[in-house]
């Protein structure tokens, strides 16, 4: 799993689904100043580091007990969660954010009966409240799930405290910390800025560069 997860990190790195800005910051959509950002759908645009992705996924499902249907979580985990239930050959479904307004008015896209054992698949968990909003619909529904995979955490104590609450167990492929390590080796990144990016990742909502450094 450490292999797997240094080479998808440095994979990210270097297609620019993931890139790193510690002394110009990034603005999120919710204002907060972020020396990194991350749009993992890029890798849809890279068969080999897609495939490497699905890969990594079917190798890491394996950490969850058996389940029968696989739930992305719209928009960013739809692709690779029906990549993956195609590669397991698995019924999928996915969550939307908000149900339809209009027609059935569904927030469960595809076939779900209830009793299913689902594995929900995440592209990005940064606090964990689209995946726990998913895990939600689909147990209202009747199903056990049996827990989300992702491929990237930025690794916040808010998303450790938010799985526990819902009684969900989460992985990823790999995490900010091995992206460090990667962007070090392949000096993506100088040593010296390593602080402020450490730095980021424990006060996320308090971090800029200018008090970082």
């Amino acid at each position: 799993m450490n292999l797997i997860a240094s080479n998808i990190a440095k994979n990210l790195l270097q297609i620019k689904a993931i890139e790193l800005s510690p002394q110009k910051p990034f603005t999120w959509a919710s204002g907060m100043l972020s020396p990194i950002y991350c749009d993992n759908r890029i890798t849809l645009s890279y068969p080999a580091v897609r495939q490497s992705i699905i890969d990594g996924m079917v190798e890491r499902s394996k950490d969850f007990d058996d389940f029968d249907l696989i739930a992305g979580v719209a928009t960013a985990g739809i692709p690779h969660g029906a990549l993956l239930a195609h590669a397991l050959a698995k019924p999928f479904c996915y969550v939307r954010s908000k149900a339809k307004a209009h027609g059935r008015q569904n927030l469960i896209e595809g076939l779900v009966n209830g009793g299913e054992k689902v594995l929900v698949v995440e592209d990005l968990i940064s606090t964990g409240g689209s995946s726990i909003f998913a895990v939600d619909a689909l147990r209202a529904e009747g199903c056990l799930v049996q827990g989300v995979l992702a491929i990237f955490t930025y690794g916040f104590a808010k998303a450790t405290t938010t799985f526990e609450a819902a009684n969900c167990k989460f992985k990823t492929l790999t995490d900010y910390d091995t992206l460090l390590t990667e962007a070090i080796n392949s000096n993506y990144i100088e040593p010296q800025q390593l602080d402020l990016l450490k730095e980021w990742r424990q006060h996320p909502q308090e971090w800029s560069p200018v008090t970082s450094g």
